[in-house]
């Protein structure tokens, strides 16, 4: 099982995408899952206009696959090519990400292939104000939320997640089979942030989100089957 996740967000000026897009899906990512303990990984350009914003994902057992080495010590030895590439990233995010709970949603099958995250991905990093809202957070998260993706057609799933490496203590992962199922079905739902009567309107002012968080992506590696 993939209990631990290591999520990188940044943005690509467009006059560097080919070549930087090249090197990753075809070099890079390579090279993650090469090292011991990584399950998977998968890439996503950010939806909403922002299509210079991308998202990658890697997931493993726990985070200690990402950790040894840490994200530090592979710095030191990345060659000159990688370190050009990656200074190509503007405005990049990072943490590692440890699991707290999962929901399968009715489309729980359409994950992968194997256990790469859905073809479209919605998401978002935050600290909460206190632990009172921790408390409040996660009883949203279990008692109302999650129920409703159990159960929301074109979901396939969400996992709640603790900030392990990262400067925000929370992270939510939701997966959808495509970008017209979460418009449909999910974004009403989100709505519900803007409601103060609601539970999420409750908790959700409360929260801080990393910058460009939330996000919603659409994967470009490994390119999602066509139905």
């Amino acid at each position: 099982m993939d209990r631990g996740l290591w999520a990188i967000w940044y943005e690509i000026a467009d006059a560097n995408r080919e070549e930087y897009l090249a090197w990753f899906h075809g070099v890079h990512i390579p090279e993650k899952l090469a090292r011991p303990g990584y399950a998977w990984a998968a890439h996503y350009v950010l939806a909403g206009g922002h299509t210079r914003a991308y998202l990658a994902l890697f997931g493993a057992a726990g985070t200690a696959a990402f950790l040894n080495p840490s994200p530090a010590q592979l710095a030191l030895r990345q060659s000159a090519q990688t370190r050009r590439m990656i200074g190509m990233r503007e405005r990049a995010q990072s943490c590692i990400l440890a699991e707290e709970a999962r929901v399968d949603g009715p489309q729980a099958a359409r994950r992968g292939p194997g256990l790469i995250a859905g073809a479209v991905v919605q998401f978002g990093c935050y600290a909460s104000a206190n632990s009172a809202v921790d408390d409040d957070l996660g009883a949203w998260y279990a008692q109302e939320r999650f129920p409703l993706l159990a159960g929301l057609p074109g979901c396939i799933g969400a996992r709640k997640l603790l900030v392990s490496v990262g400067a925000q203590k929370h992270a939510i992962l939701h997966e959808f089979v495509s970008l017209a199922a979460r418009e449909q079905y999910f974004a009403p739902h989100e709505a519900d942030a803007h409601k103060p009567d609601t539970w999420m309107g409750r908790v959700r002012p409360q929260l801080t989100h990393a910058p460009g968080s939330p996000m919603v992506g659409q994967r470009l590696w490994p390119a999602p089957a066509q139905d």
